[in-house]
Formats: C-alpha cells, sequence, structure tokens
C-alpha cells in the first residue's frame, strides 16, 4: 500500500499563517470546482464567509466556475448563487481580466488544480492574469497545488513561434513537471511580466510526489480528467484531438480507449505491441461514444493499459499512435483543423510529428529533438523550482 503523505495546500497556508496578505483589500478569486482544500471545502466559500476577507468578485476558467462546462465551450457570464458575487467569464468574449472586471479588486487570487500538461488551459489563464495584474496595478497571489504526475520527468517539445495559442502561450514543454506557483515565477522573470506576484507554496510536497501519493482527495480538474491513468497518458494521447480518431471522450476512459469505425483494432494493437514501448500495454476495445466524436456510433479501437506509470514516456506514446494509425488507415484518417492551422501543430508545438506521420521526417529525429528541447527545458526552469 502506498504510504500517504501530509501535504497542505496554498489555500490552507495562506489561511493558516498568511492572512495578512488579505487583510484591508478586495479580493478577487480565479478558481473553480477544483479550489477546495483537503477537507474539500470551497476557497470560495471559506472566504466569502470571512468577516475579516472582502471577496468582491469570482473568475471562471474553461469548464465553468463548477467544473461543469465540456471542453472548448464558451463559459457565459454569471452570478455565484451561493454568495451573489459576479462570475466573470475567462473563456468566453474574453481570455484576459478586462479592466472593468478587475475595476473592484485589488488582489487576484489563483486556485486552480492543473494536469502538469502544457496544453491544459488553466496555465494560459494564470498567465493572463499575471498580464492583466501587471498593466492594471493589481497583485496575483496563487496558491500553489501539487503537479498531480510529479515533478520529476520533462517530456516534449515546447511551442515554436508562430504557433503560440491558449494550449500554449509561451515556450514550455509537453509534460513540463513544474507546479502552477513554479511556472507562474519562471513567467515572470524569463519573460518579464512585471506582475506583483506572490506565492503561497505547498507545505510537504516533494517532486517525485503523485497525487496518489500526497494524502489529498482527488477532485477531476475537467470533465474528461477523471483519474490519475487518464492524466498519465493526457500528455501524448491529447495529440488525438487533432485528428478524426474519437479520443475516448464521452466513454468512461477518456484518453485511454481510442478509435474510430473504420479504425483496423487488431493490426494497430500489433503495431503498437511491436513498438514495446515501456510502462504500457495494448489490447482490442470496442466503444460507442456517447459525445464529441464518432457520437453514438460503434467504435474498434485500443486501450491503453498502465503497467508501470514511473516509466511510461506519454508523448512518445502519443506519438507513435498517430503515426502507426495514419500509416495503417491512409485512406480515413483525417487531420483536423483550426482555422488555417491544423490542430494537432497547436497542440505538439511544432509541425514535425505531422511531417513524420506523412512521412516527410523520421519519427526517431522529432523525438530526438523534443527529447533535446525538455532537456533544456528543465534545465531552464530548475532554477525556478520552489520544491526539492
Amino acid at each position: 500500500m502506498i504510504g500517504l503523505a501530509d501535504v497542505r495546500l496554498g489555500n490552507e497556508v495562506l489561511l493558516r499563517s498568511r492572512r495578512q496578505l488579505l487583510s484591508g483589500v478586495r479580493v478577487g478569486i480565479v478558481t473553480n470546482h477544483t479550489g477546495v482544500n483537503s477537507r474539500l471545502e470551497s476557497i470560495i466559500d471559506l472566504l466569502a464567509a470571512d468577516p475579516g476577507v472582502r471577496v468582491t468578485a469570482l473568475f471562471s476558467p474553461e469548464h465553468g466556475i463548477r467544473g461543469d462546462v465540456p471542453a472548448g465551450e464558451k463559459v457565459d457570464r454569471a452570478v455565484d448563487p451561493a454568495t451573489g458575487l459576479p462570475v466573470h467569464s475567462l473563456y468566453g468574449d474574453t481570455r484576459k481580466p478586462a479592466p472593468e472586471m478587475l475595476a473592484d479588486v485589488d488582489v487576484l487570487l489563483f486556485d486552480l488544480q492543473d494536469a502538469g500538461v502544457r496544453f491544459f488551459t488553466y496555465t494560459w489563464t494564470m498567465a493572463l492574469c499575471m498580464q492583466a495584474a501587471a498593466e492594471q496595478g493589481k497583485r496575483l497571489i496563487v496558491l500553489d497545488r501539487p503537479n498531480p504526475i510529479g515533478g520529476l520527468q520533462v517530456e516534449g517539445g515546447i511551442v515554436q513561434p508562430g504557433l503560440e495559442s491558449f494550449v500554449g502561450l509561451y515556450p514550455v514543454a509537453i509534460r513540463h513537471g513544474l507546479t502552477h506557483g513554479e511556472i507562474a515565477t519562471w513567467l515572470n522573470q524569463r519573460f518579464k511580466i512585471g506582475c506583483d506576484l506572490v506565492v503561497v507554496p505547498l507545505e510537504g510536497w516533494r517532486r517525485s510526489m503523485w497525487w496518489d501519493e500526497t494524502g489529498l482527495p482527488f477532485v477531476p480538474p475537467s470533465p474528461a480528467a477523471n483519474g490519475l491513468d487518464m492524466l498519465t497518458l493526457y500528455p501524448g494521447l491529447c495529440f488525438l484531438e487533432g485528428t478524426n480518431l474519437s479520443e475516448g471522450r464521452g466513454t468512461a476512459l477518456p484518453f485511454q480507449v481510442f478509435g474510430a469505425p473504420w479504425l483496423d483494432e487488431r493490426r494497430t494493437v500489433a503495431e503498437l505491441r511491436a513498438l514495446e514501448l515501456p510502462g504500457v500495454l495494448f489490447r482490442p476495445a470496442y466503444f460507442i461514444p456517447t459525445a464529441s466524436k464518432h457520437q453514438g456510433r460503434l467504435c474498434r479501437g485500443v486501450q491503453v493499459h498502465i503497467v508501470d506509470r514511473r516509466v511510461v514516456r506519454p508523448v512518445e506514446l502519443g506519438a507513435h499512435v498517430i503515426a502507426v494509425v495514419r500509416r495503417l488507415h491512409p485512406k480515413h484518417f483525417e487531420w483536423v483543423m483550426w482555422g488555417s492551422t491544423r490542430w494537432l501543430d497547436r497542440l505538439s508545438g511544432s509541425d514535425r510529428l505531422y511531417r513524420a506521420a506523412e512521412g516527410e521526417l523520421p519519427l526517431g529525429q522529432v523525438l530526438s529533438a523534443w527529447a533535446e528541447e525538455a532537456r533544456s527545458f528543465a534545465e531552464e526552469a530548475a532554477a525556478y523550482r520552489l520544491y526539492d
């Protein structure tokens, strides 16, 4: 049985020993259903009920303030029924707090659970809040949280110039190995954002810890992020969003199964098994998505089983899945476009995986280039680590 540690979240450290940060100021909270303490009490409810704290506004990221909005769908402005506070959307008409949103705010508290992956949008909500705070003379306080897939492994390429988007605004590795507090510190100093930034760090967290070693209850950070297996595979199997394959949305195993009505599941499994990728096994699987791609249709597919999470390399895995399926199904496989750009290029940070899948580059060359970018990123980010 895994020994559980006593990890204290940034929001708990704030209320126990750093309450002076909230004294005499108007507070806006950037959070959602993940902004809870170790007893699953909401930071919104705790601060709104505290007579010593003046909360004036709430700010919602992707998936909504209660976590019930599907991926990519617009979040509307609202009023929180429990507190009566206005909820400004940061995933609607604007993704950066506008001056009028911050007119009654002196300090922004940021308390969102990350997934440990560059294309999870909460990180970029934080970055845009940092920019807005710097421009409008506000302070931003990041209440730090664990990286759920640990802080040791760094994998995948960085975003190349011209491909910046809300799944990667800055040149960060896909699996970055950092907490939000560490990313914020790096962004602020490396890119000279000029934010009045305060990070309230975790206590008791170590980089070697996975979420189930923290002693903290797990709250899914998004509707599809339903557990640690999903989060472990997500850094690579999210590439499937850039194709016409189902990535398992609308099933009980998002980003753990993939397929399509036209997939040759047995040949695909055989090819993937032959690669002997570390830490995973494959089997044919069959599913009918209730939402998203191929909704209501029987998909022939593959389930990825994790047998040793310590050695799984999800980005490499995802790249091989793309390459194998593209090669075996040239008449059916298609790329998803986002405007004039392939969505895969936004997710992966360059056009190299696309070119490898199309036979224009050796996939090994792409993986080697990504490994070098990840190594360089990890070396640079090491100076901003807050935890051992």
